[in-house]
């Protein structure tokens, strides 16, 4: 038999018309067998679906131009397991947010000063939106 590009279904119909070949014996354990392939793939799938990343703490730099609570308007939706902290020494990242209407730069720095991302865009929630993937990004990584 030959499944390698088979779907799930199509393994398991070809294996129900074999079962009829083989002892009632060997058809409950390729039945047991089947059973317990899919549910491994089941909850394989619902790990996947239910996985929240991990919360991340952003610190605004002082020099920041861009108010913490426009800022955090739009984080609220984009990405609510990050969230701000006023301690540096409890952030995972710190947050350089620049600009005005229709110009936004943010920069992302990890601990010990480094940038790491930086982003230009027109609208804040674009900026937020580019914050919030890159930090999620380097969260799922640790």
């Amino acid at each position: 038999m030959m499944w390698i590009l088979a779907s799930p279904a199509t393994i398991g119909i070809q294996l129900a018309s074999h079962l009829s070949e083989i002892s009632p014996m060997e058809r409950r354990l390729a039945t047991k067998k089947i059973l317990l392939v899919y549910t491994m793939l089941l909850l394989a799938v619902a790990a996947g679906i239910g996985a929240e990343p991990k919360p991340v703490k952003l610190v605004l730099s002082p020099a920041s131009s861009v108010p913490r609570a426009d800022i955090m308007k739009h984080i609220v939706d984009k990405c609510p397991n990050v969230s701000f902290v006023l301690d540096s020494r409890k952030s995972d990242f710190m947050l350089e947010a620049w600009g005005w209407s229709g110009n936004y730069k943010f920069t992302v720095f990890q601990k010990g000063g480094q940038a790491v991302y930086s982003t230009s865009t027109v609208l804040l929630s674009n900026a937020v939106k580019d914050v919030c993937k890159f930090v999620n990004s380097q969260s799922a990584r640790d």
